[in-house]
């Protein structure tokens, strides 16, 4: 979502030359992954994560996780996204779950668990962590699952060590809040975060989350991944990077 003023492969050395240590894609497929691959190694960089497809955009699929009676293109998607993933190094892959029919609700908690506890084994073979992400229902009305503590619910009761809570601080503002306490009663499921002004969904220096405060808890806490920046620019991503400069300088 940054350097979007750049050619979608030269936003790599972009934000190398903006003093990010990691870059991650939703959705690159479209792109040779031994392309991207070289990108990144030739920067110095790590490409932390990517998200597996999401399904048939024309059809308004966003996921598949959780949608009954998908469960082969889902295990389509992910093996695809486990091999992109391979090549590129990345350490985690965001599972969507998709929005399945209204009265579902039992059949699509089966299939999400069914879907995720077969790709979590793929995944530990190669090393990665697989991510649940709660998307709020402002912007993603009927998706699966909006709710951190629901994410955590599901993810106690599939019991999967390899499968971790995306604890995205703008969705979580929007649906849930509290946001420090939460942070440290999720903080076991934890594993990625990301970050974005509320509710523009733009650098966060705005808005109604001090995120100072936020990143001051993160490090207080000992986190030791990586905080991802995943925004819309006000203006160009550069002129927009001032709130990151301690960071990035860390």
């Amino acid at each position: 979502m940054l350097f979007a003023e750049h050619p979608f492969l030269d936003r790599i050395e972009a934000a190398a030359k903006a003093g990010f240590g990691a870059v991650e894609c939703q959705f690159p497929y479209e792109y040779s992954a031994d392309e991207i691959a070289a990108r990144v190694r030739d920067q110095g960089l790590v490409m932390n994560g990517i998200n597996a497809p999401n399904g048939d955009a024309a059809r308004g699929e966003f996921g598949l996780a959780a949608m009954p009676g998908q469960q082969s293109r889902f295990r389509a998607a992910f093996e695809r996204a486990l091999e992109f993933g391979r090549k590129v190094g990345v350490s985690t892959i965001h599972c969507t779950s998709g929005a399945p029919p209204a009265g579902d609700c039992v059949a699509a908690r089966a299939t999400f668990l069914e879907n995720m506890r077969w790709a979590s084994l793929g995944a530990r073979g190669a090393g990665v962590t697989l991510l649940v992400e709660p998307l709020n229902a402002v912007d993603r009305p009927g998706y699966f699952v909006s709710r951190s503590d629901d994410v955590v619910a599901l993810l106690r009761e599939l019991g999967c060590d390899n499968v971790k809570l995306l604890f995205d601080f703008y969705h979580i503002q929007i649906m849930e809040g509290d946001l420090i306490r939460r942070l440290e009663r999720h903080w076991p499921f934890i594993g990625h975060v990301q970050i974005a002004s509320v509710p523009g969904r733009n650098e966060p220096d705005l808005g109604e989350v001090a995120y100072t405060i936020v990143l001051d808890a993160l490090a207080a806490r000992g986190w030791a991944g990586f905080v991802g920046a995943e925004y819309n620019p006000r203006g160009g991503t550069l002129a927009g990077l001032g709130w990151a400069r301690p960071w990035l300088a860390a």
